[in-house]
């Protein structure tokens, strides 16, 4: 992969993530405050078609790269932490029971994707934590 391409499929990946996370936590917070249009058929739509670019992004690097989950660790630690954030953000925009636990679950879901982010850039598995 030329440099060139590298730099614009990085590119392309690191805005679908600030999309993405952006797109969740106003519709979550949107969720707190209320409001219906967050889970609206076209939002929902929208909000999948834009992580299933992220995660094509996201894919197309791994194997650009030669990038493998079971030998490179922080690959796998930030799969794990995607499924964990994926189910967090579904509780707060609409399984939680009570606003209160919606809150929680979109603090969760928030702390969960800023440690992601860290896993990413520091390709390490504790991110940020590291010794």
């Amino acid at each position: 992969m030329s440099p060139e391409a590298y730099a614009a499929l990085r590119h392309l990946h690191v805005t679908l993530v600030g999309a993405s996370g952006a797109l969740f936590a106003l519709r979550a917070l949107a969720v707190l405050g209320g409001a219906r249009w967050p889970l609206s058929m076209w939002l929902r739509i929208a909000s999948v078609a834009l992580d299933t670019l992220l995660f094509a992004a996201g894919v197309t690097l791994w194997v650009r790269l030669g990038l493998n989950p079971l030998r490179d660790h922080w690959l796998g630690v930030k799969l794990v932490l995607l499924a964990v954030y994926v189910v967090l953000g579904a509780w707060a925009l609409r399984r939680a029971p009570t606003r209160r636990a919606k809150a929680g679950c979109l603090v969760a879901a928030l702390a969960v994707f800023g440690f992601m982010v860290t896993v990413a850039v520091t390709r390490h598995p504790l991110g940020l934590l590291r010794p």
